[in-house]
């Protein structure tokens, strides 16, 4: 009888405790800010190594001149046009052809490789230290970019050639400058 008499109560208990509205869990969080204060951290040595390395390039060939950019990038002209004043800007098209080498010269991307570019200036997606330098070209000139990671491919680099916080030394020439209308209409 007793045996009976438990199994009921057991079942009736379990279907009590079962129905009840369950609760939800707190997440836990941890909000000491470690994680941001060891990433700052980190990208400053980064940045600190990478322009250490693009100063002694600068460094290593004083007849040179290298113009440091208000973006972070350095730059020095290898064929400069001084007659004209016209630059790519918003609502133009830049044709530029470049290649891109390593910090000891070494081609990663030849000229060849690249083949010619047509780059609605800021309206497509290219190179953060491309775009912004583009923008300081004349048609016809050709400028050696030295560029930091985060002007490159930064953490991610191409899933290529280019690894991870590479450093980035580009050398651009400026072909021709259209206003797009022009473009669009041939």
């Amino acid at each position: 009888m007793k045996k009976l008499f438990i199994l009921p109560v057991f079942l009736l208990g379990i279907m009590i405790t079962s129905c009840s509205q369950q609760q939800a869990r707190r997440p836990v969080s941890h909000s000491s800010g470690t994680f941001m204060k060891e990433s700052v951290e980190r990208n400053k040595k980064l940045i600190a190594n990478e322009e250490s390395e693009i100063d002694s390039i600068i460094k290593s060939n004083p007849a040179i001149k290298y113009i440091a950019s208000d973006k972070g990038y350095w730059y020095h002209y290898e064929m400069e046009n001084t007659t004209d004043s016209i630059r790519p800007k918003r609502g133009d098209v830049a044709y530029f052809d470049y290649e891109i080498k390593d910090m000891k010269g070494n081609i990663i991307y030849s000229q060849a490789e690249l083949k010619p570019q047509v780059y609605y200036v800021d309206k497509q997606n290219i190179m953060m230290g491309l775009r912004d330098g583009i923008k300081l070209m004349n048609e016809g000139e050709k400028i050696t970019f030295l560029f930091p990671s985060h002007m490159g491919y930064g953490y991610h680099g191409d899933n290529n050639k280019i690894g991870t916080n590479q450093p980035l030394m580009c050398t651009v020439t400026l072909n021709d400058i259209r206003p797009e209308s022009q473009v669009k209409e041939n």
